[in-house]
C-alpha cells in the first residue's frame, strides 16, 4: 500500500510544475476540520522538491474537500526563497531554513511542516538496498573525487563480506539551488575536514566532481541510468524509484538504515520552543538509530500580507494539513510534527497580519 501511495504521489510531484485544480471558486467544506477557502484562482507556492510528494498528496485531498486549488512549482529551495521575496507566489518552501536575521530583513516568517531524511542512493549491480555502508568521512572523499572506484580499499574496509563491483564512481549532485543539498553538504562539512575546507555547506556549492541533476527527481534519474553512480535524494524518491540506498554511520558509531523511525529518532530531541525564527537543524543528532541527514522542511510567508484572503487561504491549508495530513505523511515516510509543535506554530500565526495590523487567520 505504501509503495502504491508513493507512486501515485510521485507521478504528480516529479514534474517541475505541480498544478492542482483549475481555479474554481471554493465552497465551505464539510467535516475533517476543513476551513472555508478564499475565493478566486486558489493559492500558489514554489520551492523545495524534498516535500513535493506530500504537498501533492495533501493538495489533492484538500481540493476534493474544500474546492481550493494549489499551484506548486517544485523548483528547489533557492528558487522558492527568491520567488516569495519577489512576491510572485503566496508562499515559498525551503529545506534550508532562513536565519532569524535574514527573515527579519526580508519581512518573512517560516514554519516547519514535516521531517524527512536525505539518503545516499547508488546504482551497483548485484547490491541490495542497505547492503553498502558508508561513513561521513568516506562520503566526503567520494564527493571530493578522491575515492574514484567502488573497489577502493577505503570502501572495502567498511564493507567486509560485500561483493562490490569494479566500477568507476559517478558522482551525481543537484544542479539547482537546493535545501536537500544544504542538508547534505552540512553533513559532509561536519564529517570531512577536507570537504569543510574546500567546499563547505550551502544550498548551491562548487561541486568538485560529478554531474548535476535538477531536483530530487533529476538526481534519481541520473543515478538509475548510470551504473556505478551515487547521488542523494529525499527518501520518498528512493523508495518510489526502487533505488538501492546505503547505510550511514550515526553519531554513536553504529550503521543505520534510512527509515521513518530513524528520522523520528533524529528529531526526538528537537527543542522548537527555543529555536528563534523556527531555525533548527537536525543533522547528526545523538541517540540510538538516529539517521544523520535528517531535516525539517519549511514554509515561508510574508509577515504583512497584501492580500488577506490569500494569506488566510495559505494558513488554512497548512492548518488542515496539521490536523488531517499525518497519515499521508507517514505513508510517504515523512515524520509528522508533534502536536505541541503544531500548537506552537498556530499561535505564531497570529503575527501574520494585514497592513492595518489585523491577523489574517484566526483558525477554525
Amino acid at each position: 500500500m505504501m509503495k502504491s501511495a508513493v507512486s501515485t504521489t510521485f507521478a504528480l510531484a516529479a514534474s517541475a510544475l505541480l498544478l492542482f485544480g483549475c481555479g474554481k471558486s471554493t465552497q465551505q467544506a464539510q467535516g475533517n476540520g476543513t476551513p472555508a477557502a478564499a475565493s478566486g484562482a486558489g493559492i500558489s507556492g514554489a520551492g523545495a522538491t524534498f516535500p513535493a510528494p506530500i504537498y501533492s498528496r495533501w493538495a489533492e485531498t484538500y481540493k476534493a474537500q474544500s474546492g481550493l486549488s494549489l499551484n506548486y512549482q517544485a523548483i528547489g529551495s533557492g528558487g522558492g526563497i527568491k520567488q516569495i521575496q519577489a512576491n510572485t507566489v503566496d508562499f515559498g518552501a525551503s529545506d534550508k531554513p532562513m536565519k532569524p536575521e535574514d527573515l527579519d530583513k526580508a519581512g518573512l516568517y517560516q514554519f516547519p511542516t514535516v521531517v524527512g531524511g536525505v539518503v545516499p542512493v547508488v546504482n551497483l549491480p548485484g547490491v541490495q538496498p542497505g547492503q553498502v555502508k558508508l561513513t561521513g568521512a568516506l562520503l566526503g572523499d567520494i564527493y571530493l573525487g578522491a575515492v574514484k572506484n567502488w573497489s577502493d580499499p577505503k570502501i572495502a574496509q567498511v564493507n567486509a563480506g560485500v561483493k562490490l563491483p569494479n566500477l568507476p564512481i559517478t558522482v551525481v549532485h543537484r544542479s539547482d539551488g537546493s535545501g536537500t543539498s544544504f542538508l547534505y553538504t552540512t553533513y559532509l562539512t561536519g564529517k570531512s575536514p577536507a570537504w569543510a575546507q574546500k567546499v563547505g555547506a550551502n544550498d548551491a556549492v562548487e561541486w568538485p566532481a560529478g554531474i548535476g541533476g535538477k531536483g530530487n527527481d533529476g538526481v534519481a534519474a541520473f543515478v538509475k541510468q548510470t551504473p556505478g553512480a551515487i547521488g542523494y535524494v529525499e527518501y520518498a524518491y528512493a523508495t518510489q524509484n526502487k533505488m538501492s540506498y546505503t547505510q550511514l554511520q550515526d553519531r554513536d558509531g553504529a550503521f543505520v538504515n534510512p527509515t521513518a523511525q530513524a528520522f523520528a529518532a533524529a528529531a526526538s530531541g528537537a527543542d522548537w520552543a527555543k529555536a528563534a525564527g523556527n531555525y533548527l537543524l537536525l543533522i547528526d543528532q545523538p541517540g540510538a538509530g538516529a539517521w544523520p541527514i535528517t531535516g525539517a522542511t519549511f514554509i515561508l510567508v510574508h509577515k504583512q500580507q497584501a492580500d488577506a484572503a490569500k494569506g488566510k487561504a495559505v494558513l488554512g491549508f497548512f492548518d488542515w494539513a496539521y490536523k488531517n495530513g499525518d497519515a499521508a505523511a507517514s505513508q510517504l515516510d515523512y515524520v509528522p510534527l508533534p502536536g505541541a509543535v503544531k500548537d506552537m506554530v498556530r499561535k505564531q500565526w497570529a503575527d501574520i497580519k494585514t497592513a492595518d495590523g489585523k491577523p489574517v487567520y484566526a483558525g477554525t
